[in-house]
């Protein structure tokens, strides 16, 4: 029978902790060490959002380092015993990409044995967990490790490949036998990445083998790799044994659900033409070269998505499934978005008769380096349902929206109206040239963000982030809006019903301040006080932005949000007053302190100015004294973005990390540019006879938690981009 009500065929909500611990030679790198989830888990956080089974690492590698040694169980028990009273279902992991201790390996013929007893030592000390992956990805991982050598033991070729699954796989089915021996109703949850193949016509028997290998773990664990399999003789080919085949065989280990991690990355696009393919992607096998790219940025001509794969999955095993990872690197809205689109597809699929039981969030506490495929140390953090990038654990709409569905409440978020990234013909970058993100794309008739600052830098690269990002938005002159009349305000409100207003605008001329004070007050405070006052009235989403100048320079190590102030020029008191008028009229606005802008579309910023008089032989007077934190622009309006779709509020820093002095930055322009350093005259701010005073620290640093990547980061991409941007208008 096939169930027509949507809401009963939404499946269980999950939750997941990205949990790996990796070794790369002889380093290894544990994502919860990097979290600082052993010493702050989180775990209320966790439990208020309402998942029915959470997915947790009982790893092998951290309880049991050494060989022969007791078992310190302490963290983890206090961990699932909270967990266990909150009526949590866990899913224990035991290794989580990754090769074992040190005293084996994935190439290792006792690792099987190993884990086993490793796993029934978990069993024994926690009888009551029910389901279990021993070893989760055992195809993927074994790609990494054995075919592309990229982890431990670093392995590049097939035999190495097809003996590290074998050998994964034996050590589940042996592992699954201890745990029941104690739990007899200890259940399989084997996980996978769920992807496909696609190519060109010349590639058709690259892109087959890949799709019939993809279901390896699957077909191995529930005995249907026989000599009539088409793999069979694949395996023969590396020298492995009717023995070790055999095994599986005699030992089937169905698992009870078939857990298939997908991300956008999962599904693969494979073409020999490699001019139309950047260098990185090239690769190939003992036959040609092709490139290897994601079908997302690809015109497949065939359907693709998650609700193909699945389907094809359940015509094959006709068992129960769940998506145990589901995650999005990206913008909050598009997490938001592909949360909703793997959860519509699911829904549709329940709907159809196949029984697809959870979806995961995964990442609930977000990842690290993954960018760098967890090979070296620093890599980027991608938050989940949470970011840990503060003292504590902050949640994200991500977790608004997941605690919405276990409620079942209200399932829908304005900004899941516009398709995804991955749905959108911007996403092609390849066999066609690259789109332009177009305002019909954004969503239109679904509620804009206001922005006020037409003619700014602020308002211009606000419209420019939503266009990329699909958000619908209006850019509002003074003309159209003059927000230190309040009957205006009302009208614009009225005409577009927005979810937010973001005050781009104000006054910025800091030595001419101390002249025109009346003006300076009105635009900066007065201004942002009557948007403040109407967001509040109406129930809207309000940011605006206040300065680095509010501060007097006296504290000699960065600001955190908690700071007093005490501005020391009429631009800073003017901010000053800005804050105390907004959070006291409407606590729940964002207010963004930041600071010395810099960007790829401004020709006006400081780095723009010191460039043009060194190519013009001008001498350049610059401050060697005064301390600043300079914000890039595009990075600024991205992450101010998410905080309001977060709806956050309150006092934040948001600067790239790191501090200079604006002479340093000067020689800085002149060393990424190849310009003579000669014309910039390094001196105190006191013979630069400033109008307005100026503190000589103003640093901004947070105890909110650093969001913007690292100066010298962001002046890599500001010297990279703005000089594409210089050769087109050129």
């Amino acid at each position: 029978m096939v169930v027509t009500n949507k809401q009963y065929c939404q499946p269980e909500i999950w939750g997941g902790l990205e949990c790996t611990i990796n070794r790369v030679e002889n380093d290894f790198f544990d994502q919860l060490q990097e979290g600082g989830y052993y010493s702050r888990p989180a775990v209320n956080q966790i439990v208020d959002l309402g998942i029915k089974k959470l997915r947790f690492p009982v790893l092998w590698e951290m309880h049991q380092p050494q060989l022969d040694t007791p078992i310190d169980w302490r963290w983890t028990e206090q961990q699932l015993t909270f967990f266990k009273k909150k009526d949590i279902d866990i899913i224990a992991g035991l290794v989580h990409h990754g090769s074992g201790p040190t005293f084996t390996n994935l190439l290792d013929d006792q690792f099987p044995y190993l884990l086993a007893d490793f796993a029934k030592q978990v069993a024994t000390k926690f009888p009551h967990i029910r389901y279990y992956t021993p070893v989760n990805e055992p195809l993927t991982t074994a790609r990494f490790s054995g075919l592309y050598g990229i982890w431990y033991p670093h392995q590049k070729n097939d035999e190495a490949f097809v003996r590290m699954l074998l050998i994964q796989l034996k050590a589940i089915v042996l592992s699954m036998q201890e745990i029941r021996k104690i739990n007899p109703l200890a259940q399989l949850v084997q996980t996978e990445d769920l992807g496909k193949t696609y190519s060109t016509p010349l590639l058709r028997y690259q892109a087959d083998l890949e799709n019939t290998r993809r279901w390896l773990t699957y077909d191995l664990l529930c005995g249907k790799l026989d000599k009539n399999h088409m793999l069979w003789n694949y395996f023969k080919q590396f020298g492995i044994s009717d023995k070790e085949l055999t095994f599986f065989l005699d030992n089937p280990c169905v698992p009870n659900v078939f857990g298939f991690n997908h991300y956008v990355t999962s599904e693969r696009y494979l073409d020999e033409n490699l001019s139309l393919y950047p260098a990185a992607t090239h690769g190939g096998n003992e036959i040609q070269r092709y490139a290897d790219v994601e079908a997302a940025r690809v015109a497949v001509k065939e359907e693709t998505g998650i609700k193909v794969l699945l389907k094809e999955a359940w015509e094959r095993y006709h068992s129960p499934m769940a998506l145990t990872e589901v995650h999005l690197h990206c913008h909050r809205e598009e997490q938001l978005r592909w949360f909703k689109y793997v959860l519509n597809a699911c829904t549709e699929l329940r709907q159809s008769g196949v029984n697809l039981v959870a979806i995961t969030s995964w990442a609930l506490l977000g990842s690290f380096g993954w960018n760098k495929l967890l090979t070296k140390p620093n890599g980027d953090y991608e938050p989940g349902a949470f970011d840990l990038r503060g003292n504590e654990p902050r949640a994200t709409a991500l977790a608004s929206f997941i605690k919405r569905l276990t409620r079942q409440t209200a399932t829908n978020h304005h900004l899941t109206a516009a398709a995804g990234w991955w749905q959108r013909g911007t996403r092609l970058l390849y066999g066609q040239p690259q789109g332009v993100a177009r305002p019909e794309e954004a969503c239109s008739g679904t509620p804009p963000i206001l922005i006020i600052g037409k003619r700014g830098t602020l308002g211009k690269a606000f419209a420019k982030a939503c266009t990329e990002r699909a958000i619908s938005y209006k850019l509002l002159s003074r003309q159209d809006c003059d927000i230190t009349k309040p009957h205006t305000i009302e009208q614009v409100i009225e005409q577009y019903n927005p979810w937010a207003i973001i005050n781009a605008a104000g006054y910025v001329r800091v030595d001419e301040a101390e002249s025109d004070q009346e003006r300076c007050f009105s635009e900066n405070g007065l201004g942002p006080f009557n948007l403040a006052k109407a967001c509040k009235h109406h129930q809207i989403q309000f940011a605006t932005f206040s300065s680095d100048l509010v501060f007097d320079g006296e504290k000699k190590r960065p600001y955190v949000e908690s700071d007093a102030t005490n501005a020391l020029n009429v631009y800073g008191r003017s901010k000053e007053f800005c804050e105390t008028l907004v959070l006291e009229t409407n606590p729940d606005s964002l207010m963004i302190r930041t600071s010395a802008f810099f960007g790829p579309d401004d020709e006006y910023n400081f780095l723009h100015w010191v460039e043009q008089n060194l190519v013009n032989g001008r001498e350049v007077p610059v401050a060697n004294d005064i301390f600043i934190s300079p914000t890039y622009v595009p990075d600024l309006v991205h992450v101010t973005l998410d905080l309001l779709i977060d709806e956050e509020k309150g006092i934040w820093h948001l600067a790239n990390k790191g501090s200079i002095s604006w002479a340093d930055l000067a020689y800085r322009a002149a060393v990424k540019r190849g310009l003579v350093s000669t014309y910039i005259k390094a001196v105190p701010a006191r013979s630069l006879n400033y109008a307005a005073a100026r503190p000589l620290y103003t640093v901004l640093g947070t105890e909110k938690g650093h969001l913007l990547p690292s100066l010298s980061d962001a002046l890599n991409r500001y010297f990279r981009e703005q000089k594409f941007h210089a050769a087109v208008i050129d």
